[in-house]
C-alpha cells in the first residue's frame, strides 16, 4: 500500500514514499536495538534465577552485550539504504538531521555505559534491568527525534520518562534514590500532562496531529484554513503548553527545580545518562515542531524563549558558586548550558540552529570526559573504596596523586568555562555570533557576562585541585581501562577540534538548511 497524502508530498518535494514492507527496513537499527533489549532480558531472567548457578551477577556481561548493540545500531544507521521518507502513514519521517540525532544519542549512549562499568560493582548496582531500561529509552530517543506527529511523539516522551523513573531510584536502600526517582515522576508526571494538554487543545482546534499538515494549516496553504476567532488564539495556547512541557523536560528555568535534586539523589552513572543523553533527542523534536509546525507564531514563542534563556543562564551561573556538592554543581551548570542552547534556538535562523547543534556536540563531549572521571573510585586515607566523588573538596591535591588526571579535568573544565583554544571556545563564540547577528545583543552579552561568570566556580576547582590541602587524604584508585580510553578520547576532541572544525560545521549546516527551508 503506498501512502498518498498529497499535502505532505508537496511540503516534502525531495521525500518518497514507500512501500509499508520497506517502513521496517527505514528503521531496522531501532528494531534491532528494541530486540537486542527484549533478549538480554530473558538472558538476564533465566540465568539469574537458575538454581544451579548460584545467581550470579549479570550487569557487566549485560552492559558488554548492551555496547556491541548500540555498535550494531550504530552501524546499521549509518549504511541505512534509505536516507529521507515519510514512513508509517506519515507519523515518523527521515532526514539527514534525524540521521545527525540518533547518531548523537547511540554515541553518547554507549560512552555513558561504557564508563559506567567499573561504577557500577563500586555503587553496587547489581540489577541487571538498569543497563536494560538505558537501552530502552535510548530506543525511545530514536524514535522520537523521528517523529512527524504528536502521536508518535507523546508515546516516545512516555517511554523515555517511565525508564528514567525507574532507574532513578534503583538503588532502593538509598532514601536519596528514592526521592529522585519519587521527585521525578510526580514533576515528570506533570510536564507529560501539560504536553499532552496542549497536543490535545492543538487537535480539538484543527483536527490534524501532523507536524507539517499544522504549518500548512498555519500558513493558509490547504482548505482547512482556521475561520473561526477563537481557533487561532486556541492553538497559541496549545503551543504555550507545549513550550512550557518541552522546556520542564529540558530542565529550562523556571521548570528547572527538579533537576538539582534528582541528578544528586540519583546513582552516578545514572546521573551522568540524564545530563548528556537526553537533550540531543528532546532539542532534536522541540526544534522540528517549532520550526516546521509554529514558524507563524515566531514572535510569541520566541519570546518566551528569550526570557528562558536569560534566566537559566543567569541562574546556572549564580546559583553554581555556592554548590559544595559536585552533582548539584553540574547540575546548574547543565541548567546554565541550556541556557546557551536556547538561545541559539531564539534566533530562529540557520545561523542559530546551526549554532545550538555544534554547542549540544561539544557540549556532550566536554560532558562525557568529565563524568568519566567523576566514575573512577576513591580511596581516603582508611583506603577504604568509595564509590563516587561526593564533594568539590575531595579533588583536594588531585594535582599530586593523579597529575595527569588534573591535567584533564582542568583542561576540560576550561572548555566549559569557553576559554580558548578548546572546543567549548569555538561553541560559545559562534553561538553569541549568531544572536547578534539576529539582533538579540541583549542576549549575547548577557550569555558574556555568566560566561566570565561560571569562570569562578570552574577556576574553583582548579584551585582546589592544584591548590587545596585536604581535610581528610584521599586519591583516585586505579584509573580503570574503560575510563582511560573515554577520557583520552574525549580530551583529544577538546583540545584539537579548534583546529579543524569543518566537517562538523559543514554538516550542522546542511541539517540547520533542511530545517528553516
Amino acid at each position: 500500500m503506498v501512502f498518498s497524502n498529497d499535502s505532505l508530498i508537496t511540503h516534502f518535494p525531495t521525500y518518497k514514499t514507500f512501500l509499508f514492507d520497506n517502513d521496517f527496513q527505514s528503521f531496522f537499527p531501532e528494531i534491532f536495538l528494541i530486540g537486542a533489549a527484549i533478549f538480554l532480558l530473558v538472558y538476564g531472567v533465566i540465568f539469574s534465577t537458575s538454581p544451579n548457578k548460584n545467581y550470579p551477577l549479570l550487569i557487566i556481561p549485560v552492559s558488554w552485550l548492551s555496547l556491541l548493540a548500540c555498535v550494531f545500531a550504530f552501524l546499521l544507521l549509518l549504511n541505512s539504504p534509505i536516507q529521507n521518507a515519510l514512513l508509517f502513514y506519515n507519523t515518523l519521517l527521515i532526514d539527514d538531521f534525524t540521521t545527525f540525532l540518533k547518531a548523537l544519542i547511540l554515541f553518547s549512549s554507549f560512552f555513558c555505559i561504557f564508563m559506567s562499568l567499573d561504577s557500577f560493582k563500586l555503587e553496587s548496582l547489581n540489577a541487571f534491568e538498569c543497563i536494560l531500561l538505558l537501552v530502552f529509552s535510548a530506543c525511545s530517543m530514536l524514535f522520537l527525534v523521528s517523529s512527524a506527529d504528536f502521536i508518535s511523539m507523546y508515546l516516545a516522551i512516555e517511554l523515555q520518562s517511565l525508564s528514567f523513573y525507574v532507574v532513578a531510584a534503583i538503588k532502593r536502600n538509598s532514601e536519596f534514590s528514592t526521592e529522585a526517582g519519587l521527585k521525578y515522576f510526580l514533576l515528570g508526571a506533570f510536564s507529560s500532562g501539560l504536553l499532552l494538554f496542549g497536543c490535545s487543545l492543538i487537535y480539538g482546534f484543527t483536527g490534524v496531529t501532523n507536524f507539517s499538515e499544522l504549518a500548512q494549516i498555519f500558513t493558509g496553504g490547504t482548505q482547512e484554513i482556521l475561520t473561526t476567532t477563537t481557533s487561532l488564539p486556541a492553538c497559541e495556547l496549545g503551543m504555550v503548553f507545549l513550550l512550557v512541557g518541552f522546556l520542564f523536560k529540558i530542565t529550562a528555568v523556571p521548570f528547572h527545580m527538579w533537576s538539582p535534586d534528582v541528578y544528586e539523589g540519583a546513582p552516578t552513572p545514572i546521573t551522568a545518562f540524564f545530563v548528556i543523553v537526553p537533550k540531543a533527542a528532546l532539542f532534536g523534536v522541540f526544534l522540528r515542531i517549532f520550526l516546521e509546525s509554529f514558524y507563524d507564531f515566531l514572535l510569541p514563542w520566541q519570546k518566551i524563549l528569550l526570557v528562558s534563556s536569560l534566566c537559566s543562564m543567569l541562574l546556572g551561573s549564580l546559583a553554581a558558586l555556592s554548590q559544595t556538592r559536585i552533582k548539584r554543581l553540574l547540575a546548574y551548570s547543565s541548567i546554565g548550558h541550556v541556557g546557551y542552547l536556547l538561545a541559539g534556538f531564539a534566533c530562529g535562523t540557520i545561523e542559530g540552529i546551526q549554532a545550538l547543534l555544534i554547542y549540544l556536540f561539544i557540549y556532550i563531549f566536554m560532558n562525557i570526559n568529565i563524568f568519566a572521571l567523576l566514575l573512577c573510585g576513591m580511596r581516603r586515607e582508611t583506603l577504604q573504596t568509595v564509590p563516587r566523588i561526593k564533594f568539590i573538596s575531595d579533588f583536594s591535591f588531585l594535582s599530586k596523586t593523579q597529575p595527569i588526571l588534573a591535567l584533564t579535568f582542568t583542561i576540560t573544565l576550561f572548555s566549559m568555562a569557553g576559554i580558548p583554544p578548546l572546543a567549548g571556545f569555538y561553541s560559545k563564540a559562534y553561538l553569541f555570533f549568531a544572536t547578534m547577528s539576529s539582533n538579540l545583543y541583549v542576549l549575547a552579552i548577557v550569555g558574556v557576562v555568566c560566561s566570565v561568570v561560571s569562570c569562578f566556580y570552574y577556576i574553583r576547582l582548579v584551585k582546589i585541585m592544584y591548590f587545596e590541602g585536604p581535610k581528610n587524604w584521599c586519591s583516585f584508585s586505579r584509573i580503570p581501562v574503560e575510563n582511560a580510553l573515554t577520557l583520552a578520547i574525549t580530551l583529544f576532541f577538546i583540545l584539537f577540534f579548534i583546529f579543524y572544525p569543518t566537517p562538523l560545521h559543514l554538516i550542522t549546516h546542511k541539517i540547520a538548511l533542511t530545517l528553516c527551508l
